[in-house]
């Protein structure tokens, strides 16, 4: 035996609205007007309670996966985010140092191991030697 599902009905956001303004306007009670719309009666009540706390936001049309430019910014995001927290990390770290040494290369020693390098070049930049 295979039960088929009904595929979910999807519903504009006019017809949202629509239908709780028939809800909150008419005499006919909530069921009697779900039975004619063809939707269950909990259904409005969801409907009208997201209406009352969003107000012209409250059904946004977003169906399927995020457009591909989207997803390639949060992936920047994402990654930036992750290279400022490692920053945040070792800027820390070299701020406690217990024996309040000033060399910055003593620091990225003690850092060692824990972040990338690339990253502590670029926190702490070498200088050229000018004595030679």
């Amino acid at each position: 035996m295979t039960d088929k599902r009904k595929p979910y009905k999807t519903y504009t956001k006019e017809f949202k609205i629509e239908a709780v303004r028939l809800m909150t306007g008419s005499d006919t009670s909530p069921a009697q007007l779900a039975m004619e719309l063809g939707i269950r009666r909990n259904q409005l009540y969801k409907w009208k309670e997201q209406l009352e706390d969003k107000g012209d936001d409250a059904f946004p049309n977003k169906l399927g996966r995020p457009r591909k430019e989207e997803q390639s910014d949060m992936a920047t995001l994402r990654q930036e985010n992750k290279r400022l927290k490692e920053e945040v990390e070792i800027l820390k770290k070299a701020a406690v140092d217990s024996s309040e040494q000033r060399n910055r290369y003593t620091k990225i020693l003690n850092c060692r191991g824990t972040f990338d390098d690339a990253i502590k070049t670029n926190i702490y930049p070498r200088r050229e030697r000018s004595y030679f």
